[in-house]
C-alpha cells in the first residue's frame, strides 16, 4: 500500500492531470474520466473527473478483472468503444453491462523504461463517436507526456528526500561539534589552570620546560576549541554574537594583536600603520580575533621573505582594516575561501583547522560590514574589512 499511495501521490503533485481531463471532457463528451493505477491484482483511482456520480473518488478501488484495464495490462493496446451494446466484440462483455456505459475509450501509460503503469480512460453511459475523431491519438500522446511527468515528479521527490536526510545529517553533524567543543572547555580550562600554578606556586628548574610545554598546547587547544565554537554558532545558530559599545580603545587593542603575532614570527616582516581611531562602535575582541586570523593567514600563505602590512583607517562614513600580503591565491580557490575549512593550495601541511577566514568572514558579517578579498601579481593578496559608521549602521 505505501508503493499505491506514492503513486497516488505522484500524480496528485503533476498540475497537468486535471487539465489533460477536461481537455479529454471536452473532446469526447464522456462525463467519467481517470488516471489508473493497475497492477495485475488491483485497479485504484489517481485522479477523477467525474460528471456522472459515478461515485469514485481519488484512491478509490474497483476489481481489476471487472475492468477492461485489466485486459489493456495484458495487452498493451488501446480499446476505443462508441457503442457497446453494438459492438461485435464488447456486447457480451461484462464490463460494459457492470458499469453501465456505452462509449469508451482508454490508453495504456507506460513508465519511461517501458514498465506498465496504468491507463487514463473514459467513459459515458451515452454513445459517442470516438473512433472516427482524434481522441485516441491525442490521449497516446497524454499517456507520453504523463509518463515524463511522472518520472520528474519521482526524481524532484527523490532529491527532495535526499537533500532533507543530507541537512538532517549536517545538524547532528555541527550540533555534535558544539557540544564537543562546550565539554571540551572545561578540562582544557583546568589543565591550563593547573599548569599555570605549577609554575607560579611550585617552580623546578627539572620541570619547568615540560609544564611550559603543556601550557602551550593547552593554550592552542583551546584556540581551537573556540574555532569549533564560532563555526557551530555560525552554522546552527543565528551567527557570531557580538558585545557592541563604543570602543575608545580599539587602536590599541590592534596593536597588540600585531605585536602578538610579531612575537610567534619574529623572523616575519610585520608593518602596520594605525590611524587615531575614535567613537567606533563594536566589539572589539571580536574585530581583533579578525585581525589576528588575516595577518595569521597572512604570514601562512604569503611568501616567505615577503612583508605583511596592516592598515586600519577610519573614513567619514566607514572603518577600513586592510591586510595585505605578497602571495597570489589562484582563481579558482578565491570564491570558496571564505567556506569552512578552505584553503588556499599548499604542498606542505598546514595547522589549525580552516576556519581562520570563515570566522573572520562570520565576524564581519555579524557586523554589517564585509570582508572582501583580491589577489593579482600587481598588488598581492589584500583581505579588506569594511565597518559603516554614523546613523547608517
Amino acid at each position: 500500500m505505501d508503493l499505491l499511495a506514492a503513486d497516488i501521490a505522484t500524480i496528485g503533485r503533476i498540475s497537468a492531470v486535471p487539465a489533460m481531463l477536461q481537455v479529454i471532457r471536452e473532446m469526447t463528451g464522456l462525463r467519467f474520466a481517470a488516471v489508473a493505477r493497475v497492477t495485475e491484482t488491483s485497479w485504484h483511482a489517481c485522479a477523477v473527473l467525474d460528471q456522472l456520480d459515478f461515485g469514485l473518488k481519488v484512491g478509490g478501488e474497483l476489481d481489476v478483472v471487472t475492468t477492461l484495464c485489466h485486459e489493456i495490462r495484458a495487452a498493451h493496446v488501446s480499446v476505443v468503444i462508441d457503442k457497446a451494446s453494438d459492438d461485435p466484440l464488447y456486447r457480451d462483455h461484462h464490463t460494459p453491462r457492470l458499469y453501465r456505459f456505452e462509449s469508451y475509450i482508454s490508453v495504456p501509460v507506460f513508465r519511461t523504461d517501458g514498465r506498465f503503469f496504468g491507463t487514463i480512460c473514459a467513459l459515458d453511459p451515452s454513445p459517442a463517436a470516438l473512433k472516427a475523431s482524434a481522441i485516441q491519438s491525442t490521449m497516446e500522446a497524454f499517456a507520453r507526456v504523463l509518463a515524463l511527468q511522472i518520472e520528474a515528479e519521482e526524481n524532484l521527490q527523490q532529491t527532495e528526500a535526499d537533500l532533507q536526510q543530507e541537512r538532517h545529517t549536517g545538524q547532528l553533524r555541527e550540533q555534535f561539534i558544539a557540544v564537543l567543543g562546550h565539554d571540551l572547555r572545561n578540562p582544557l580550562f583546568a589543565i591550563q589552570v593547573g599548569a599555570e600554578r605549577l609554575l607560579r606556586k611550585y617552580p623546578s628548574p627539572d620541570t619547568e620546560p615540560l609544564v611550559r610545554h603543556i601550557l602551550t598546547c593547552s593554550n592552542r587547544a583551546s584556540r581551537l576549541v573556540e574555532d569549533v565554537l564560532d563555526f557551530a554558532r555560525g552554522r546552527l545558530g543565528p551567527g557570531i554574537a557580538l558585545d557592541l559599545a563604543p570602543c575608545p580603545d580599539l587602536e590599541p587593542v590592534l596593536r597588540h594583536v600585531i605585536a602578538e603575532v610579531q612575537n610567534v614570527h619574529p623572523q616575519r616582516s610585520i608593518q602596520c600603520r594605525i590611524d587615531k581611531l575614535q567613537g567606533i562602535r563594536c566589539d572589539h575582541q571580536r574585530l581583533a580575533q579578525l585581525l589576528s586570523n588575516l595577518v595569521a593567514n597572512a604570514i601562512s600563505h604569503g611568501t616567505a621573505d615577503g612583508v605583511v602590512e596592516v592598515e586600519a583607517q577610519q573614513q567619514p562614513e566607514h572603518f577600513v582594516l586592510r591586510v595585505k600580503n605578497q602571495g597570489l591565491i589562484p582563481g579558482h580557490i578565491l570564491p570558496q575561501l571564505f567556506q569552512p575549512y578552505s584553503r588556499p593550495a599548499s604542498d606542505t601541511p598546514q595547522a589549525g583547522l580552516g576556519l581562520g577566514l570563515y570566522i573572520a568572514q562570520q565576524i564581519a558579517s555579524a557586523h554589517g560590514g564585509q570582508l572582501q578579498v583580491i589577489s593579482n601579481p600587481q598588488q598581492g593578496t589584500v583581505f579588506s574589512f569594511s565597518l559603516p559608521l554614523g546613523p547608517a549602521a
